[in-house]
């Protein structure tokens, strides 16, 4: 389901499930993957998906079959992750390889870089069309990420970004080719993988002091 290997001092997380939709075990795993990085030296991360997909965002169709109060932990356990890897303590790249909607792109956007495919795959945040809203702490972690009008059009319009768009408002830092993807994010990566996990931790916890609190107290209101 997500993979973990290394390529010299980069940790790479590779997510192996089709669409990369969210359900309790994806969750679960991803976080299980974290703590394998952050037991290990310090190291760089990066997170990739397979073929089309980066991360479709939340696995809907599972939600549907779930009761209320068990899909309302789940959201909590979801923006639980998100704070985790928004103060990771390593320098952290999503290699876009694909698709990259919804909760999947909030995750892309806890990273510190982001890699993007230039040739295929969208950036998107259709909330507005599926009808689900942002909690306190995802509108806070978009609008910390993003300048406000890329977070504008992107929140308000559910927009698909291309690569070239994404870059353009910079949503992307690099737009390469698919094959490029993962090696141009690990070589990214690679950089600053000798940074002190616990000073980039403290760094990024004050940093993104009030989004990662919002997002640590949510109740999973969306769920309901």
């Amino acid at each position: 389901m997500i993979d973990l290997t290394y390529e010299g001092n980069v940790a790479v997380v590779t997510m192996r499930a089709g669409e990369n939709r969210l359900n309790r075990d994806f969750v679960d795993r991803f976080n299980e993957v974290l703590d394998e990085v952050e037991s290990g030296p310090p190291a760089a991360m990066v997170t990739t998906g397979e073929g089309k997909y980066y991360s479709n965002g939340l696995d809907l169709e599972w939600l549907s079959r779930d009761n209320t109060e068990d899909m309302r932990q789940f959201v909590i356990d979801v923006e639980k992750l998100l704070a985790r890897l928004l103060r990771f303590g390593r320098v952290t790249v999503a290699a876009m390889n694909g698709h990259t909607f919804a909760a999947g792109a909030m995750i892309a956007l806890t990273h510190d870089f982001r890699v993007m495919r230039e040739d295929r795959g969208w950036f998107c945040l259709p909330e507005v069309d599926i009808g689900i809203p942002f909690s306190d702490g995802m509108d806070s972690l978009i609008r910390h990420k993003l300048p406000q009008p890329t977070a504008h059009i992107a929140m308000v319009t559910g927009h698909r970004f291309t690569a070239a768009e994404a870059l353009d408002s910079h949503i992307a830092n690099l737009a390469v080719a698919a094959d490029q993807v993962v090696p141009r994010a690990v070589a990214l990566a690679a950089e600053y993988a000798e940074k002190s996990p616990s000073i980039l931790s403290d760094i990024k916890s004050r940093m993104y002091a009030g989004t990662i609190r919002l997002l640590e107290e949510s109740e999973g209101t969306e769920a309901s």
